[in-house]
């Protein structure tokens, strides 16, 4: 059976209800154990607002390390996990387990045989891993450049993942994605014609947008437009959550926000700290827009978009 007739041939209510744990600024100096015990106490804000799901931000353990060009390779694999959950981040996921309250977790990792990725680790309310999202859109630079006022060198320090999956997950189809692939359709799209019907973003945002200042006035703008449009154009909710405000001198985009499959926010942060919004997403709702204007078996006419994906003609 297929993803969406899985689903639709239920008789019960789907409803979860969903925490965009919002993260304020983490400093370069402080211990794992330290922002752990930050990410305990937003768990337990959410837990007693009635949350089964807590969406956390991306990097969410350390300071946003891409910001500087680090030669030292001990200094450098400081910031990175090599098992998750480890010593450092075992009391997150314990009580995470006690309360039975599923999350997302953005972190680095590196991977036994080396690689290292920006991902984001999916557990449900059991405490059962269900999947580890490694970042596809990876933007930035790879080489140091001395007139940036701070560097953006993720393309230096990660690869770009796979790609797009859905899991079953909290009761429907749960998709991954983090910061920089919220910008791109292409995101939502792989996860929509999957069925997608809860789609989790963790971000870290600078507002000063150095290749182009002029854009920095919009920055809370395109954060919303890109979200709500990949919400409505694929009949999903969306859950975007920051690490915001003034972080070793860089300012950074808050305004974590839930979308419903209309494109319509329900519940969006209203600080730049530490801070927990709530909504109930009812996971049948988005099949009032799968079914009708965004019925992909009807409507899409793939092979008129071929240009997307084909390698482009030499001149």
């Amino acid at each position: 059976m297929s993803a969406s007739g899985r689903w639709l041939s239920g008789t019960f209510p789907r409803e979860v209800v969903v925490a965009a744990a919002q993260m304020g600024p983490v400093a370069r100096g402080d211990t794992r154990a330290e922002v752990v015990e930050r990410l305990i106490t937003l768990l337990r804000t959410a837990h007693d607002r009635g949350a089964e799901l807590v969406v956390f931000p991306e990097l969410a353990l350390t300071t946003f390390f891409p910001r500087w060009a680090i030669d030292d390779v001990v200094e450098l694999d400081g910031y990175f996990e090599t098992h998750l959950p480890g010593p450092a981040t075992q009391p997150l996921f314990d009580e995470a387990k006690r309360l039975g309250v599923g999350f997302q977790l953005g972190y680095a990792e590196i991977t036994p045989d080396g690689h290292r990725y920006n991902t984001a680790i999916l557990v449900e309310r059991d405490g059962t891993v269900v999947s580890r999202y490694r970042k596809v859109h990876v933007p930035g630079h790879d080489q140091e450049e001395p007139w940036r006022a701070f560097q953006h060198l993720e393309r230096r320090y990660f690869e770009p993942g796979p790609g797009f999956q859905v899991h079953e997950a909290f009761g429907g189809l749960v998709g991954q994605a983090t910061c920089n692939d919220r910008r791109w359709p292409e995101t939502y799209r792989v996860l929509g014609l999957q069925g997608v019907e809860l789609v989790l973003i963790g971000y870290n945002t600078p507002i000063h947008y150095l290749p182009d200042p002029g854009q920095d006035r919009l920055a809370g703008h395109h954060n919303t437009l890109v979200m709500a449009a990949g919400a409505y154009q694929n009949g999903t909710w969306v859950v975007g959550v920051a690490k915001g405000g003034v972080e070793e001198g860089v300012w950074s985009l808050a305004e974590s926000q839930i979308i419903s499959p209309g494109g319509e926010v329900v519940a969006r942060a209203i600080t730049e700290g530490d801070e927990v919004v709530i909504a109930l997403v009812d996971l049948d709702r988005c099949w009032d827009y799968k079914r009708t204007v965004f019925n992909f078996a009807q409507y899409r006419l793939p092979d008129r978009y071929r240009m997307i994906t084909e390698e482009p003609k030499p001149d």
